[in-house]
Parts: C-alpha cells; structure tokens; sequence
C-alpha cells in the first residue's frame, strides 16, 4: 500500500456542544498516547471518542483514525457521526474487494468490527504501516480474555497504531480479572503486569473467599489496588457522582413458589448434578463450559420447563408472576422490556402478548428485523420488547420505557448491568424501575447473590467505592449457597 496524499481539507468541527463532564474527559485525554474511558453506561461516551478523534485529525500527528465496534453497532456509530460532524466515515466488513478500496483512499475514518479485525490482519498490518492511525475500540470487553485469538490479534497490531483508546461503561464485565486484557493492549504491562495468570490468581472472586481470611485480604487488597495503577490515563463516570441528574433507578425482587410439576423437575435435575458433582469432586463455581450448561439446566427449570419438556403444559410460577406484573404496568399506561437469556421464551412471550403489539430482539434475527423491533417500540404501539440481553444489551437507548424485568438472568454481570440501562441514560425522564423474577428456593437466589458479589467487586475495581466501604457490604456466601442449593 502506498502512502495516500489528502488534498481536501476537511471539516473538523463539531456540530454539537459537549455536556461539562464530556469535555473535562476530552480535555484530560487529548493529549495522551493511549487512554481508557470508562463512564458509566448511558453518559454518552461516543460524543467524547468523536472529540477526540476530531481534534486529532486537526492538532496530532494522525490522519486516519479506525473504530472498532460489534457488528450490531457499526450502523450506529456511522448514524453518531450524522449527528455529531460533517464526517461520512467509511466501512470496513466481510466483502474484502470494498475492504481493499477503501483501505486504498484517502479515507479519515473507518468503522469496522471486531471480526474483520482478525479476518484482515495481514491487510491491515500494511495499511498501519503507510499510515498515521488512532483506534479507539467500542466496548473493549470484547477483548477481556487474553487467550482468545481475537485478544491476541489485538495484541499483536496494538503498537502500530500512533494513539490507543478503549471505551466501555463496564470494564469488569463479569470479574476483576477482565481488567487486564484491555489495559495489555494500552500499555503492554506497564501498569498491571504482564502477566495474566499472576493478575487472576490475585484477582479471582473464587469460591474459597468467604472461609480464608488470608486469600481474601489478597482478593480486596489486589482489587483495591486496580484503578489506582491506571487512574493516569483512564476518566470514570458514574450515574451517582453528581455529573448528570437522572430519575432513580428502584430494584424489585419479587419472589414466587415453584409450580406442582416444574418443582418435581427441578429436583430431578438437582439429584443428577449432586450425583455428578460428588463422583467427579468438581469446584460448583468453576466458570468451565461443561459446569455452566449443567447449572443453566437449573435456571431453565425455574424460568420455563418447556425449554427442557414439550409436553409440559401448565403455566410456570414465573410466567404468572410475569402476566401480573406487565399488567400493573400496563395499568400505569408505561412501556416495558422484558429480559430472557433464552430465546425460546422471547419467542413464546412475544406470540402470548400480540395483545400489546409485542416485538422481539434475538440474536437469531437480521440487522434490519432487529431495527424495526426497535422503531416499533419506540415510535410504534408496541409497549412491550422482549429480548435477550446478549443481542441487545449495547448500543440501544430505550428510554421510551421505564420498567425493565429480568424474568431470569445468567451469571454474566455485564449482561445484567447492561440491559437494564438500556432505559436509565441520558433522556430519561421517569423514575426507573428494575424487576427480577426470582423462584424461592431455588438457583435464581444463588445468581441473584452472586451477582451481587460480581458488581461490588466490579465497584473497588472500577474506583467506584472504596475499600472500607467494599468491605462493608461484601459478601462471600454465594458458595455456601450454592452448596445448600444443590445439597452437596
């Protein structure tokens, strides 16, 4: 690739204003090699990745700058940059012919995903070579796990690009450790080592906290420790510190009975785990593929034994649980989003309530449905979405509504804390509320203390709180509950 000549002078400008603590991040940053910008989700991290960008192509030695996003957010990026500049950035995607011409143009931005990364790297290898490139990397959790191809992909083209920056609202997507991953493309170990497995060890919410004093002094302490090593070059927000006012965001846990049939199955699943977990002594809170699948067997139970059974007939505890409580929304004349991991129950929820113009977001669907999901929610007389968190948890304001319920959740805390702000961001109005279906007695208790665990130790991290006030609302029974749940 040869060097490309801009003739054109561009406009640089920015149409719209910055809210004070936007540009207090853009100021802060502006000037640095690499940078991480974590602000709560919601408080408008993209306006602060467009100023920056626009001031490097104007002030710093950069001429293109390349934003690396999910593939159901490019669309979106390139929509921020209509609102936001006299920009028209271009694509990068699977067509590698348009990928060849457009690396090939005088182009000064591009947005592309994080596969066509990986797909192009060679390519790409060269264009960074011929070219003075910033990235900025949109939901950089994307690349929390260091042993993943993507990650080391990443690595590997991290120091030909002229200025770093990384952005996600919730770098703890799910524990401690995914911090460093991310930073390891910023800065290669300066600031949290360069050593992964020595970083988890320290960092690891691990089943044995709550009964060793001294494992969890390292815990708190390697925690604690987090933001003060990359607070240098890293701006955090949150919705709590004053910046912005927004309504309150109230949380309810409502708790139901097992139905008749579905508490039979669910004992009859917990006697096969408690058989196989005896016979293989294998840790519960083992975050392994296999150990997973057998606990969400659990969690389908208590959502939906349909999932599991066909002939399963009746109406679960949950699903009552549910009628009801879209009901008194309904009654208040507010929208509601309704929360599965599974797909099958947002297929099954959305044909029962046609009533209310019900639509859908799965992952299964195309780009283009899941758009018109979502205009029909908004503009349309849909008043209630039903979607799976992994499909539309990111890049999606929904402020049309102001109730979220969970009617079951996964062990994945970034998908949780995600999704229910979907609808507490900027442009909300209305006091939010946060519903989680829980059936007693059963594993949604334990995910619901588990995840607790997860955001309070994603809080020390993060810098949110600090370490006397983690202390004081730490807790480490999740392994003792789990063990209760399945009578191990």
């Amino acid at each position: 690739m040869s060097n490309i000549k801009y003739h054109n002078i561009a406009d640089f400008s920015a149409k719209l204003e910055a809210f004070r603590y936007q540009h207090d991040a853009f100021m802060a940053l502006k000037d640095m090699p690499y940078a991480a910008i974590f602000h709560e989700q919601g408080l408008g991290k993209t306006k602060i990745a467009i100023d920056l960008l626009l001031y490097w192509l104007q002030k710093r030695d950069v001429d293109t700058v390349l934003i690396v996003t999910k593939k159901t957010l490019v669309n979106n990026w390139c929509s921020e940059f209509e609102v936001h500049t006299n920009i028209r950035p271009k694509t990068l995607g699977s067509r590698h012919g348009d990928n060849f011409y457009v690396l090939n143009s005088p182009v000064r931005v591009i947005v592309t995903n994080f596969e066509t990364i990986s797909s192009e790297k060679e390519r790409l290898k060269l264009f960074l070579r011929t070219r003075n490139v910033a990235i900025i990397i949109d939901e950089s959790t994307k690349i929390k796990n260091p042993e993943s191809k993507l990650t080391q992909d990443f690595f590997e083209l991290s120091q030909l690009f002229k200025i770093r920056v990384i952005m996600t609202g919730t770098p703890v997507a799910n524990r401690p450790y995914d911090m460093w991953a991310q930073i390891y493309f910023l800065d290669q170990g300066n600031s949290l080592g360069d050593s992964f497995e020595i970083f988890k060890k320290e960092c690891d919410l691990s089943n044995d906290l709550g009964n060793d004093i001294n494992r969890r002094n390292i815990f708190e302490n390697s925690v604690a420790s987090i933001y003060d090593k990359i607070k240098t070059f890293s701006v955090r927000e949150t919705k709590s510190s004053g910046i912005i006012s927004l309504p309150n965001k109230v949380y309810h846990n409502l708790y139901v009975g097992f139905e008749n049939r579905q508490s039979e199955m669910y004992e009859e699943v917990r006697s096969e785990m408690k058989i196989m977990i005896k016979k293989g002594d294998e840790s519960i809170l083992d975050e392994s593929t296999d150990t997973i699948k057998r606990l969400l067997r659990l969690v389908q139970i208590t959502s939906n034994p349909r999932l599991l059974d066909d002939c399963y007939k009746d109406f679960s505890a949950k699903e009552i649980l549910l009628d009801n409580t879209i009901k008194k929304i309904m009654e208040r004349g507010e929208k509601v989003i309704v929360w599965s991991i599974f797909t099958g129950n947002i297929d099954q929820f959305c044909k029962r309530y046609k009533n209310l113009n019900a639509c859908e977001i799965t992952g299964k669907m195309s780009v283009e449905d899941r758009n018109k999901s979502v205009a029909a929610f908004k503009t349309g007389e849909a008043k209630v979405l039903f979607a799976t968190p992994q499909s539309a948890k990111e890049g999606l304001t929904l402020t049309v509504a102001n109730n979220a319920i969970f009617y079951d959740r996964g062990f994945n805390l970034d998908d949780y804390l995600q999704a229910q702000d979907r609808i507490h961001r900027i442009s909300q109005k209305k006091e939010c509320h946060i519903y989680n279906l829980i059936v007693e007695n059963s594993i949604d208790e334990w995910i619901d203390v588990l995840l607790n665990a997860k955001q309070h130790a994603a809080f020390l991290a993060q810098g949110d709180i600090t370490l006397n006030a983690y202390k004081e609302k730490a807790d480490y029974c999740f392994a003792d509950i789990v063990h209760n749940i399945l009578n191990t």
